[in-house]
């Protein structure tokens, strides 16, 4: 059962002439891969506010620089001592895209209102770009077992939940907002994601539990998690996202066989009847006001006031296409422009509430393209593999297809609800790692695909 769901790549790797990696528990694999230890963030226990700007720092601000300097130097080492590296030219155009990027953020330092917190984040960023390559160079020679990837996000996710709750235990102001008429919403504040890392653990044990990759109680348990402490958020957001990728990855599951066809639109049905059936008993007004959380029709035309920042930016960067400054310069521009209050908490910068938006204001235009460019590549790069029904190796049709398939519902996820979140804009943040996580292990196993289809064709033109 584990080897027809894909939890060795030996095939794989005898195909290039490499050494088969065995699976390796939770700790040595983050000493192995540790560009997954960024994806815990890691937590911060703060309650009050430090103001970048102002040149305040505090132990978590040096926690959180020292442990992404330190997975840095380590990937900078790792490239330097690499007797050769050599990346496939889809996957080289991707990276040098995300360089560029890199390089106009910092670019924005000299006309940012803060010159040093945009230099300090545009140097995050970029350090965050070293730690993807070496991870792709490496994986690119030593192919992990990418099943195991995903489950040791899903693992890092599930602990970054825990300590949500015990912060909630202990502190509920951390990790819990409650707003008048809205409820209460658990959102993790600067400690963990909650949007973020519960639609992880959801996904990922949906993709599990529909191609059997462990055992469903343990899948359907995750899964159960995962649906619980996205609802807990309250933030519709991510509920919506979590719906629509959810229904994608059924799609995907549909399409391996006819029976999963008739499953699917069996609880497509279903699901439409049961959700007509209780709109009638309930009342669609209610249903209505339940999900809008009694918001106001204002509020929800605006989204939540969501279209007057996003046309702010679009007006300021009309007039200046380069752009505010990357992360810092908003928040200084459009707290000037509104005159608003200084000292905001660093786990809630002022920010577009728009990932794509907010790249925007960080760069200008040219920002945005080239952003733009990176995801449409590294989506078209994922469903190029995730669609391929036959594989040149029976390894890459398992666990590597597995991989880049999950990994591609994920990232569709990210990509969806950074459309009302900056979860994954800005650097020192766990979205923001978890978004670039996803983007290397979609790099990464497509690299070795590449590869296995060249070696195949050139055994193929040799006989």
């Amino acid at each position: 059962m584990k080897q027809a769901a894909g939890w060795t790549g030996n095939n794989e790797c005898e195909t290039r002439g490499i050494q088969p990696r065995k699976r390796l528990s939770f700790l040595r694999f983050l000493m192995r891969y540790p560009i997954f230890l960024l994806a815990f963030g890691p937590p911060v226990f703060r309650s009050s506010g430090i103001d970048i700007t102002q040149g305040q720092v505090d132990v978590w601000s040096l926690l959180q620089t020292g442990l992404l300097c330190a997975v840095t130097i380590r990937a900078v080492l790792r490239l330097a001592a690499a007797e050769s590296v050599f990346i496939p030219k889809q996957i080289r155009s991707i990276l040098k895209y995300a360089l560029f990027l890199g390089l106009l953020f910092l670019v924005s330092a000299i006309y940012s209102p803060s010159h040093f917190a945009t230099a300090a984040y545009s140097f995050l960023y970029l350090f965050t770009i070293i730690c993807v390559t070496e991870f792709i160079v490496d994986v690119y020679r030593n192919p992990p077992d990418w099943v195991q990837c995903l489950f040791h996000l899903r693992f890092i996710s599930f602990l970054m939940l825990v300590v949500v709750l015990f912060a909630l235990a202990v502190n509920p102001e951390l990790v819990m907002q409650v707003l008048p008429g809205e409820g209460i919403r658990l959102r993790g504040g600067a400690v963990a994601p909650v949007t973020v890392i519960c639609p992880m653990i959801a996904l990922i044990s949906a993709y599990s539990f529909l191609h059997t990759l462990e055992a469903r109680f343990r899948a359907s348990l995750f899964l159960l998690i995962g649906l619980a402490g996205t609802l807990l958020t309250q933030i519709r957001g991510c509920e919506i996202a979590l719906l629509l990728c959810l229904l994608f990855l059924a799609a995907l599951w549909a399409k391996s066989s006819k029976h999963a066809v008739y499953l699917f639109i069996s609880g497509l049905m279903a699901s439409t009847i049961l959700f007509v059936t209780v709109t009638a008993v309930v009342g669609p007004e209610t249903i209505w006001n339940r999900f809008n959380r009694g918001q106001s029709a204002e509020g929800i035309e605006s989204a939540s006031g969501r279209t007057e920042l996003w046309a702010f930016v679009v007006r300021y960067c009309t007039t200046h296409p380069w752009g505010m400054g990357y992360v810092d310069g908003f928040r200084v521009i459009f707290r000037q422009y509104y005159s608003l209050s200084t000292g905001q908490n660093l786990s809630q910068l002022g920010t577009a509430h728009n990932t794509y938006f907010d790249v925007l204001a960080g760069a200008g235009w040219l920002a945005l393209a080239v952003y733009l460019i990176i995801i449409a590549k590294t989506v078209k790069l994922a469903w190029r593999f995730a669609r391929r029904q036959t594989s040149p190796s029976p390894a890459t049709g398992s666990a590597t297809r597995h991989a880049i398939r999950c990994a591609l519902v994920l990232l569709v996820f990210c990509l969806a609800y950074g459309m009302g979140a900056t979860e994954f804009s800005a650097p020192l943040r766990a979205g923001f790692y978890i978004l670039y996580i996803i983007i290397a292990i979609i790099l990464g196993a497509s690299a070795g695909m590449i590869a296995d289809t060249r070696t195949r064709n050139i055994f193929a033109r040799a006989e």
